[in-house]
């Protein structure tokens, strides 16, 4: 089964992975899509919690509801990891965050069917997130408003 989960890619000491949550707390706040289809609309919500980060996706077709995906950035065994929670799974899919700069990450989880790579970039008050796998990428464009 296809998933289309809205990720970033974001940069900071590439090739290392993020010792914290903190490392990635610029991803806070309320991200607009920009690249939507005329009529829809689509938005990310990231707020700290005690734990990491937590994360909504939603899309909206006009004023109904066409998706929805819960996220957490969460520490485990010593490692970080993007956690989505989208219809299309029955459990938790978990992506490693594998490099980390000030700026952007990358989460991978190679067993997983699409995407198996996340990336957030930031740049000023806009973000671009690509989900991929071997073969195919999708970019998501999003602006900040909080």
């Amino acid at each position: 089964m296809k998933t289309f989960v809205v990720l970033f890619l974001i940069g900071w000491n590439t090739g290392l992975q993020a010792q914290s949550t903190q490392d990635l707390s610029w991803l806070a706040g309320t991200w607009h899509r920009a690249n939507v289809k005329a009529g829809r609309t689509a938005h990310e919500r990231w707020v700290k919690t005690a734990d990491g980060l937590q994360g909504w996706g939603v899309s909206m077709n006009g004023v109904d509801t066409s998706f929805v995906e819960k996220l957490r950035i969460v520490s485990k065994d010593n490692k970080l990891y993007y956690v989505a929670d989208v219809p299309q799974n029955k459990e938790l899919t978990y992506f490693l965050i594998t490099e980390v700069t000030p700026t952007s990450f990358v989460c991978e989880n190679p067993k997983h069917d699409f995407p198996k790579k996340i990336a957030y970039q930031l740049d000023g008050n806009k973000l671009k997130a690509t989900i991929s796998d071997d073969g195919k990428s999708i970019d998501y464009f999003f602006e900040r408003k909080e």
